[in-house]
């Protein structure tokens, strides 16, 4: 079952806050009436038992009132500057690796509400060649992570494992054949200024990956570096712009299973 985790994270905001606010308005001013009215009607010594019982919140509120600013700092932060994703699959190696740990820049191509996604502050836009986190197109409840191959206007062509970005020829230049039990190559590949290594499988071929692709307005064509191993535009089509979660900038931790322990060999930026 998918779990939508910024509207779960928006509605604890929203229910803690609420009661954060109504302790403080409402119930806070009743304790501590209850506490003068307790001490005006003593004639002897004050139980600081009996006090600390009436000054004392329930436990819903006390809870409430303690993580609520810790929950709606998350909020900000996640929504509108950085929010850590983890690579589940194998779509972007060499780029990124199964178990990466990653932060993603939430404010580069401008900002959105949470759970919605409408952007009220725009910025940059995707560029070529550039790492984007989005809502997969199909399920909106689980998060894609590609390279952006094709702008709006721009037409893409793949055929014969070669890839063509308005009639133009993207350089590939090979770095080393390998085989750990999948013969295949490894390419220096150039898109827009970034340069990057894909991944090329010497025995696996699927013809529904090629095609020729027209980027309409609003849209863009998106592709894992793993060219052969990669569920991305060229079998589902394009991500629309209100899909756009962010760009994916900095690797910060590898951590592969529960039974390895994490490592920082991969840390660094992402090209």
């Amino acid at each position: 079952m998918d779990i939508n985790f910024p509207l779960l994270l928006v509605i604890a905001v929203a229910v803690t806050g609420v009661i954060a606010l109504a302790d403080k308005l409402v119930f806070m001013p009743r304790r501590r009436a209850a506490v003068a009215s307790y001490k005006a009607g003593l004639t002897g010594d004050i139980d600081p038992k009996v006090v600390d019982s009436l000054e004392q919140p329930p436990s819903l509120i006390e809870t409430s009132v303690s993580i609520f600013p810790v929950l709606a700092l998350v909020l900000v932060l996640r929504s509108f500057l950085f929010e850590p994703f983890q690579i589940p699959s194998g779509s972007m190696i060499p780029t990124l690796e199964v178990g990466d740990f990653i932060l993603v820049n939430k404010f580069d191509y401008g900002l959105r509400l949470p759970v919605t996604g409408t952007k009220i502050w725009s910025n940059n836009e995707p560029q070529r060649g550039e790492v984007m986190v989005f809502k997969e197109p199909q399920n909106p409840n689980i998060n894609f992570i590609k390279r952006v191959i094709g702008v709006p206007g721009d037409e893409v062509r793949y055929v014969n494992k070669e890839l063509f970005i308005n009639g133009q020829k993207v350089k590939q230049q090979l770095v080393a054949n390998l085989n750990d039990g999948h013969p295949h190559s490894l390419y220096n590949e150039i898109i827009g200024g970034s340069s990057h290594q894909i991944r090329k499988d010497k025995n696996l071929r699927s013809l529904m990956a090629e095609g020729i692709w027209q980027v309409p307005e609003g849209m863009y064509f998106v592709m894992g570096d793993n060219r052969d191993r990669s569920n991305d535009s060229r079998y589902w089509g394009f991500v629309p712009e209100q899909n756009i979660v962010g760009k994916a900038v900095y690797i910060w931790m590898h951590w592969p299973s529960w039974t390895k322990l994490p490592n920082f060999k991969n840390n660094g930026s992402i090209h």
